[in-house]
C-alpha cells in the first residue's frame, strides 16, 4: 500500500476506535435508543438526497438496516449504557469476526478453513477473558455487547451478500431504516418524557457526540474504507481493522482513565490474535476476498 493510503487506513481505525469513547459521552445526554435513532437519521439526512440509488435489491438494504442498525447499534449503545466501559466495549464488539465465521458456515454453508477455527478458538477464549474482567454491574452490558457483535455478524453475511458496489452509498441507504423504528422503540422502553427531556436540553457535548458518531464514524468511516477497499483486495485491508480495540482501550484510558488490567491485556492480545490468524490466507490456493468470510472485520462501530 502507499503510505498514504496507510495513513487513511490508521485514522480511520483511529476515528472508529476513539468512537466509542464518543458514543460513551452522548449516552449522558440521550437514552440509548433514542442516541442511535439520532445517530443514523443524521447519517441519512441530508445524504440520501445526493447518493443516488443504493444499486442493490431493497430487501439487503432493509436487512443490513434491522441487524447492524436497529439490532447492532441498540445492543451495543444499550450495553455500554448499562456499564460496560467504552474500552471494554470496543474488543468485545471484535467477537463479531467469530460471528460471521459461525454464520458463514451455517448460513452459506462455507466451510471453515483450520486457520479460521484456530483464530475463532484463540478469538473467543480473548471475548471470555474480557467477559471474566467485568463487574458484576457490567455483566449485563457485557451480554448485550456480545449480542450486538452476533448481529454483526448477521449483518456481515448479508452485506456479503448484497455485494454494494459502492459501500459508502449503500451505508447511506441503510441509515435511513433504523431512525423510525429505533425513535418507536424508544417511547416505550425509556419513556417519552426521557427522549423529550434530552431533545429539549441538547448541548455541545451531547451534539457533538453525535455529530462525530454521525459524519466521523459512519461517513468518514465508510467512505475512505469503501475507497480503500476499491483500490486494494480485503486481505490487504481488513487487517487495520485490528487497531480498532487497540485505539478503542487507548482512548478509553486516555480521555476517561478507564483502568487496564492485566486480563483486559491478555483478553486483547488473544483477540487481535485470533483474528489476525483468522485473516491468514493459503499460499497454495488463495481464496477469492468475497468468499472468505475472515475478512469481514471491519465496519464503523
Amino acid at each position: 500500500m502507499k503510505p498514504v493510503h496507510i495513513a487513511l487506513a490508521v485514522a480511520v481505525a483511529a476515528v472508529w476506535g476513539a468512537n466509542f469513547v464518543v458514543i460513551d459521552v452522548g449516552l449522558r445526554d440521550f437514552p440509548p435508543l433514542l442516541f442511535s435513532a439520532v445517530r443514523f437519521l443524521l447519517a441519512a439526512l441530508p445524504a440520501v438526497f445526493f447518493v443516488g440509488r443504493p444499486r442493490v435489491a431493497w430487501r439487503w438494504v432493509i436487512t443490513v438496516g434491522v441487524t447492524l442498525g436497529i439490532m447492532k447499534f441498540g445492543m451495543l449503545f444499550i450495553g455500554m449504557h448499562a456499564g460496560l466501559p467504552p474500552g471494554l466495549a470496543s474488543l468485545v464488539l471484535q467477537g463479531q469476526a467469530v460471528f460471521t465465521v459461525l454464520f458463514a458456515a451455517v448460513l452459506l454453508k462455507e466451510r471453515a478453513r483450520q486457520v479460521q477455527i484456530v483464530g475463532m478458538a484463540i478469538a473467543a477464549v480473548g471475548i471470555v477473558l474480557a467477559g471474566l474482567d467485568s463487574t458484576v454491574g457490567t455483566l449485563a452490558g457485557f451480554l448485550l455487547v456480545v449480542g450486538a457483535a452476533a448481529c454483526w455478524g448477521l449483518s456481515n453475511i448479508a452485506m456479503r451478500k448484497a455485494g454494494p458496489p459502492d459501500t459508502f452509498r449503500f451505508m447511506v441507504w441503510v441509515s435511513v431504516v433504523p431512525p423510525v423504528p429505533l425513535a418507536l422503540i424508544s417511547v416505550p422502553f425509556e419513556g417519552w418524557e426521557a427522549d423529550l427531556r434530552a431533545l429539549q436540553h441538547l448541548n455541545l457535548s451531547g451534539v457533538g457526540a453525535a455529530l462525530y458518531v454521525a459524519w466521523g464514524a459512519t461517513l468518514f468511516g465508510f467512505a475512505a474504507w469503501g475507497y480503500l477497499l476499491r483500490t486494494y483486495d480485503a486481505p490487504t485491508v481488513a487487517p487495520f481493522s485490528l487497531l480498532v480495540p487497540i485505539f478503542g482501550l487507548a482512548s478509553a484510558w486516555i480521555f476517561q482513565g478507564e483502568r487496564m488490567t492485566a486480563l483486559t491485556f491478555c483478553a486483547t492480545a488473544l483477540v487481535v490474535a485470533g483474528i489476525a490468524v483468522g485473516m491468514l490466507r493459503r499460499t497454495n490456493k488463495p481464496v477469492p476476498p468475497k468468499t472468505d468470510p475472515a475478512v469481514v472485520t471491519a465496519a464503523a462501530p
